[in-house]
């Protein structure tokens, strides 16, 4: 490839940081108004733990898909699923239909589109971004998640002061969410066929003619390999720190106001996702200078600096609202740092031909242990589930630091050498 930025790579990079944009909206969706559905919000815990099962589902099936008909059709796909989701659920909660086992329903349908999204997404941009600048393309691109999180959980609070009616500011959250997903569908319509998929599944012809038409160049020709032979270490050490900063992320941002002991209460949740997601937001750009220079340093350094903002997390609960604030702030600035460097390394450490199904099977695993934590959440209590943030946090300092001594610099490296 071509290490020059042209206009298809900047086409597909909004594409794609629209996609992240809403799948930040639509995960959020639910943490962020589900204290306001009375009869809902004590059963949090489990539909976030089964929200958790489906998005791994999702992960595994539409990442398998992702593979199999490409990264275009798979991103269509897990859009019109968990928009879907998003209008059954709006559709019966205002019908006043929205029972237990419906909210179930609609919102790990929602999830599954979401799972979905990963796979396909992280393949695409990293099979066509020029290797000098594939860090920061996927770590900005996937950014825009901890944005669209940050402004649906903004949205929710302004339309709750707006009508004061829990009813209608739930429902004008889910109206929102669902427009942007019909505007984010139209430009998907238009996403290029990775060049790297259609050749590697024999389409040279196809890959040939789009190369030509977006001014881009095929890599050499590469013996493909076709299954995960021989990447199972490397899915193994990924699944495990990402784990790590899955549940940190989650329980940081989202679970941990439903726990009980929370100082702050449950209706400080959606101010918990807003301040949360900002502070990852902010953290991407403070990465920039790092990610495409190296790898290995990146890793290391989120792992480090998350563990010992955990730590401080721990320490400042119950303190004035704004000191827990402002650490949390802080502590998600490093989880961003860590979510880009595992998902830099899961989108170019394997081969084209299974790229998708093993960035799926990365995230899958990571949600499974999600899962199994959020129902932890209303055993523990708040105290033990921030001692889990620490143990977690720990977790990840290990696999980053493994991965320092014993793994591969692949920034600015090309796909093929990689695999």
């Amino acid at each position: 490839m071509p290490e020059s930025w042209k206009r298809i790579h900047w086409g597909l990079f909004a594409i794609v940081s629209a996609s992240f944009f809403l799948d930040g909206v639509l995960f959020t969706l639910v943490p962020a108004t589900i204290y306001l559905i009375e009869g809902l919000v004590s059963e949090a815990p489990l539909i976030f733990a089964v929200n958790s099962l489906f998005f791994m589902l999702g992960a595994l099936v539409l990442g398998w898909v992702g593979d199999v008909l490409g990264r275009r059709l798979g991103l269509i796909t897990s859009l019109l699923i968990y928009t879907a989701g998003a209008v059954a659920f709006a559709a019966t909660f205002w019908a006043g239909a929205l029972t237990l086992p419906v909210a179930l329903a609609t919102t790990s349908v929602i999830n599954f589109g979401v799972g979905g999204e990963v796979g396909p997404a992280y393949s695409a941009l990293a099979e066509l971004t020029p290797p000098r600048r594939r860090g920061t393309a996927l770590m900005l691109a996937a950014n825009f998640w901890n944005v669209g999180a940050a402004i649906l959980a903004a949205a929710s609070l302004y339309y709750a002061e707006l009508t004061g009616d829990p009813k209608t500011a739930v429902l004008y959250t889910f109206y929102t969410a669902i427009a942007l997903a019909v505007l984010v569908l139209v430009a998907r319509l238009h996403v290029p066929e990775s060049l790297r998929w259609l050749a590697a599944r024999g389409r040279l012809a196809e890959a040939e003619a789009l190369a030509k038409r977006y001014g881009v160049s095929l890599p050499p020709p590469q013996p493909q390999k076709g299954s995960l032979r021989g990447y199972w270490g490397r899915i193994a050490l990924l699944a495990v720190a990402f784990t790590a900063q899955l549940i940190t992320y989650n329980i940081a941002a989202y679970y941990v106001p439903y726990a009980p002991g929370f100082a702050y209460g449950a209706e400080f949740a959606p101010i918990n996702v807003a301040v949360a997601n900002l502070g990852a937001a902010v953290g991407a750009f403070l990465l920039l200078p790092l990610i495409d220079k190296s790898r290995k340093l990146s890793f290391t350094a989120a792992f480090a600096g998350g563990l010992a903002t955990a730590i401080a997390l721990a320490a400042v609960h119950g303190s004035p609202a704004w000191i827990y604030a402002s650490v949390l702030f802080l502590n998600l600035v490093f989880s961003e740092w860590a979510w880009a460097s595992i998902s830099v390394l899961e989108s170019e450490l394997f081969p084209t031909a299974v790229r998708s199904t093993a960035v799926g099977l990365v995230t899958a695993g990571a949600w499974l242990a999600n899962a199994g934590a959020v129902f932890l959440e209303g055993v523990i209590g708040v105290h033990l589930f921030l001692a889990l943030l620490v143990a977690l946090w720990s977790m990840g300092l290990t696999s980053a630091l493994w991965w320092q001594m014993r793994g591969v610099e692949s920034a600015g490296r090309e796909l093929e050498e990689l695999a």
